[in-house]
């Protein structure tokens, strides 16, 4: 995974004033770092203890469809509110520029036990901490979280009591 980290741009004070933004798109636009970073995620331990796939919106979803398509796990999402039909389960969360929700169809979690989350980034936490808490609203258990990148200095890790896997710590 020694190109990963050439193909991610930093675009400071983006979208706000004191965040550094990790951009991903030039991994999905490398063929064969997007394919050597898919295999890499799919064979994580994480994944394999899981039932199903949980990504989250938006560039989770690149990840999270392309290790459902590798394991043939099923995968779930968690969208932004006003994205999702049918009866939802929602929780509030905060991050380092605000605050958000997500949702997830509640019929979707009853045929799986244990789901991974995948996501492209992890920096405070409050993201995949959200999706945890609906997973777990719903009975269900969490297998642990796999990301592209985890931003060390921000500590988001401290607040799960479940694995974390990370393909590039930065």
């Amino acid at each position: 995974m020694k190109n990963l980290e050439r193909l991610i741009k930093t675009y400071y004070d983006f979208p706000k004033k004191g965040i550094a933004f990790k951009d991903i798109f030039g991994i999905i636009q490398d063929p064969e770092v997007f394919r050597e970073l898919i295999l890499k995620m799919s064979s994580n331990k994480v994944i394999k203890n899981s039932e199903a796939i949980i990504s989250i919106e938006a560039r989770g979803f690149i990840f999270g469809s392309a290790i459902s398509l590798q394991t043939s796990k099923p995968m779930v999402v968690a969208r932004k509110p006003g994205k999702l039909p049918g009866e939802l389960l929602k929780e509030n969360y905060s991050l380092e520029y605000g605050k958000g929700t997500l949702s997830v169809q509640k019929d979707s979690l009853e045929k799986f036990n244990s789901y991974a989350i995948v996501d492209d980034l992890l920096a405070t936490g409050g993201t995949i901490e959200c999706v945890a808490n609906l997973i777990r609203k719903s009975g269900k258990r969490v297998s642990g979280s796999v990301t592209v990148i985890e931003l060390m200095e921000l500590n988001g890790r401290c607040r799960f009591d479940f694995p974390v896997e990370s393909m590039l710590c930065m």
